[in-house]
């Protein structure tokens, strides 16, 4: 069990009141939390009474009242401004009281659940005050900074950004996490597949014939018009989940199966990534959506056409899809093999093999083979050989944040994202926005702009359901 101090930076915002809240919870429950205190900071004047209360809707299941109540006897909050420095001194001086008071180690996990506008002035502030001090990875004290997704706006603003935290602290203090990768389903691609001798020998372009990765959904932006019109499809998701879903499915076999080593292997798949063409479209009536400008030409919808320039990947296709507003939520990737040469004299396989992981709503690994009919015949039919994830393990499986706290509080960084990780992804996008691609208009609850449809066809795409 930990040990530990979290630090909130932004706790009244939407993704401490959903999410971190309810996984400390979670931790607490699962009895993965020992000694810790709760500090919260936000410019907000409330009562960390009123902060609580927000989150409490949205733990999942029965709340244990005794769990809940050591919550809120351990949480504080502080009134604070991310740009005052005599702000964070009076902080640091909480923090210290609090240590003391509940005779915790002095370990700190400090969470900047705010606007990527503030990661400098938050990074620099809590440093000078010391509510966050430059120590060595292995050190029993340890201080660990989570710098929440979106991680700048550009290429230009995360160099800025990794600048700044590189001044005040050593790169293994640092977390910049994409909750995606933590997700179950996902943080198991790599152990299934360097696991299992039946898939690596296959992995490679002599063998693999395209790869899918899709995100889509079928709500709108929920009136966080402000937010997604500043970033839009391409830097909202494509930029981390799916980029990073990408490199954990192209990446060479790392030295071992552990974040430092996972790192870098995504990184080198990440420098290699070129994207070649793509469609883009915004769905009808989104500009009339609140805190939208009414001339606003943000994708809400990108479909993008990848290669990897590397002997494994030559000339494989991978195809980024994903939007808002679309037919059905979805988050899937799709591995199609080459097709084998038919020896049969008749009735040969019309569809190659397929590997198909299912990350949401039903995380589920699936293999798609060719079979026999049944009956005296030589007719093939597909079968799909299914583990479900869910099914196996149900309500046992952590939430994403959950696993996250975990992992940052031991240390492993698998769920984290490299700084030159960060940096070669935009490129990508910031290539992508270069090429001025077409914003095309397309209807709600649609597959996308026609545009895609006649771009599907020309790349032959047959998108596995």
């Amino acid at each position: 069990m930990a040990s530990c101090t979290i630090v909130i930076f932004g706790v009244t915002g939407d993704l401490a009141r959903r999410k971190l809240i309810p996984a400390i919870y979670r931790l607490l429950a699962a009895g993965k939390l020992k000694k810790f205190a709760l500090i919260g900071a936000a410019i907000e004047d409330v009562t960390i009474a009123e902060v609580l209360a927000a989150a409490r809707q949205y733990v999942t299941g029965e709340i244990d009242e005794k769990i809940w109540g050591t919550l809120e006897e351990r949480s504080f909050y502080q009134q604070l401004d991310f740009v005052e420095e005599g702000d964070f001194v009076t902080l640091a001086s909480l923090i210290e009281q609090v240590e003391r008071d509940y005779k915790l180690p002095g370990t700190r996990l400090v969470y900047l659940a705010a606007s990527p506008d503030y990661f400098c002035a938050i990074t620099h502030n809590a440093a000078s005050a010391g509510v966050a001090c430059r120590r060595s990875a292995d050190d029993t004290k340890w201080n660990r900074l989570v710098y929440e997704k979106p991680f700048g706006y550009d290429l230009e603003s995360a160099h800025e950004i990794n600048d700044c935290i590189a001044d005040r602290f050593h790169e293994g203090q640092v977390f910049r996490i994409d909750h995606y990768l933590t997700k179950e389903l996902v943080s198991n691609i790599a152990l299934v597949r360097f696991t299992n001798i039946v898939f690596e020998p296959l992995w490679n372009c002599q063998y693999i014939d395209q790869v899918q990765i899709v995100l889509s959904e079928d709500v709108c932006i929920e009136g966080r018009g402000a937010y997604y019109d500043a970033y839009g499809s391409l830097r909202d998701v494509v930029q981390n989940h799916m980029l990073e879903l990408l490199a954990l499915i192209a990446m060479e076999s790392p030295e071992k199966l552990t974040g430092n080593f996972i790192q870098e292997e995504r990184a080198k798949v990440l420098r290699r990534v070129q994207v070649t063409d793509g469609v883009l479209g915004q769905y009808k009536n989104y500009r009339a959506e609140k805190n939208v400008p009414k001339a606003s030409d943000n994708e809400t919808f990108a479909l993008l056409k990848a290669e990897i320039d590397n002997p494994r990947w030559e000339g494989v296709p991978f195809f980024l899809k994903t939007g808002k507003c679309l037919a059905k939520t979805e988050s899937v990737i799709n591995i199609k093999f080459k097709q084998t040469e038919c020896l049969l004299t008749k009735n040969c396989p019309t569809d190659s093999n397929w590997l198909t992981i299912r990350v949401a709503p039903d995380a589920s690994f699936i293999l798609s083979l060719n079979a026999k009919r049944l009956g005296y015949t030589d007719e093939l039919a597909p079968i799909a050989m299914e583990f479900c994830h869910s099914c196996t393990f149900g309500l046992q499986t952590p939430e994403a944040y959950e696993v996250l706290l975990e992992e940052v509080i031991k240390g492993e960084r698998s769920a984290t994202v490299r700084f030159d990780e960060i940096e070669y992804a935009w490129q990508v996008i910031d290539h992508v926005r270069a090429m001025d691609l077409p914003v095309h208009q397309y209807e709600r609850g649609s597959q996308g702009p026609a545009a895609a449809q006649e771009f599907t066809k020309e790349n032959k795409i047959r998108w596995r359901s």
